[in-house]
């Protein structure tokens, strides 16, 4: 009988052993997946610099970018005197060199480092000297009111236009391909273009729906010059849970330099300062609409936290913004 009578107790430790367990596991397994990740690194920016030509970070955003955006391809061109003729519409974008340029059966032209040329198909270059561009293929035709040569320093009808990311009345931001015909002579919806100073632009990004892919071709820069960037905007936008620990993790400063180009994917917010001469381009071009300011956030993030490490635009903080 006292046999029996361990045996039953064993039985029913052995049962209550087992339930427990398993609701630990089950109370942890919900645990983690209701727990937010917020420590996750930022995913890795995507920058080459086309000083030397052509490397291996170019060629991921080769393939990143023909990926995100069927029907559009990209290329660059390192010190030559030609680019031969195919059957794409191009936008090539000047990054070294300057002379005289022609494009065969559409006259010539001088050239220097920030002018765009619009190549139809079977469009091909000639030039007195060595060039290095960067050159976008698009799935559409230019209209006949494009010129072959866009010129943003010579054109009498390209002059600054503050706004964007150089909102100062003084600020050198000139439009060379445009979404409407009220900031700059040349509408064209695949591609736009724009060269700007940029000293400190609001923190913003485009959204993943109904956005576009914005690339910084650097063209002049400042030792202070930098790209302030995120890949969690959803974080940014919606912070509570964020302490002052992990909010450190929150941005990501990069320096900028002479030829870099960075591809920034609808989705990543940025912010550039410190002074860089940029060709800031856009695949589709600036859809009205699709620049979500998140400086106001930011600013909310910092005082709920008692802290100002999460640098932010105070110019674009007082309330949300959308352009």
């Amino acid at each position: 009988m006292y046999f029996n009578l361990v045996k039953k107790n064993l039985y029913t430790y052995r049962i209550y052993t087992i339930s427990f367990v398993l609701c630990c596991i089950l109370f942890n397994s919900c645990s983690q997946k209701t727990t937010p990740v917020i420590e996750k690194l930022n995913e890795p920016l995507l920058v080459a610099n086309l000083s030397t030509g052509i490397s291996s970070q170019f060629q991921s955003i080769q393939t990143t970018f023909a990926t995100n955006n069927p029907g559009y391809s990209m290329d660059y061109i390192h010190q030559s005197n030609s680019i031969i003729k195919n059957n794409d519409n191009r936008i090539v974008f000047i990054q070294q060199g300057g002379g005289t340029m022609d494009i065969n059966g559409h006259g010539s032209s001088k050239f220097s480092v920030g002018d765009i040329l619009a190549l139809r198909p079977g469009d091909q270059i000639y030039a007195d000297s060595l060039f290095s561009a960067l050159v976008i293929s698009s799935p559409d035709a230019f209209p006949k009111s494009i010129p072959s040569f866009i010129r943003p320093d010579w054109d009498p009808g390209i002059t600054d236009v503050p706004g964007g990311c150089a909102t100062a009345t003084n600020a050198y931001r000139r439009i060379l391909l445009t979404w409407k015909e009220s900031v700059g002579p040349y509408v064209y919806h695949s591609v736009n273009a724009h060269r700007v100073r940029i000293m400190d632009s609001f923190s913003h990004y485009h959204p993943k729906t109904g956005g576009f892919d914005e690339f910084y071709l650097v063209q002049m820069a400042a030792p202070t010059a930098k790209l302030i960037t995120s890949h969690k905007v959803d974080l940014i936008e919606n912070n509570s849970i964020l302490t002052k620990s992990n909010s450190e993790t929150l941005l990501e400063s990069h320096s900028l330099k002479v030829g870099d180009l960075v591809y920034l994917p609808r989705g990543v917010m940025h912010r550039g300062l410190g002074n860089a001469l940029v060709q800031v381009i856009t695949v589709p071009g600036f859809i009205p609409g699709a620049e979500i300011g998140v400086d106001h956030h930011l600013l909310s993030l910092n005082r709920r936290l008692g802290f100002s490490a999460v640098p932010f635009n105070k110019e674009a903080s007082s309330k949300a913004i959308v352009k």
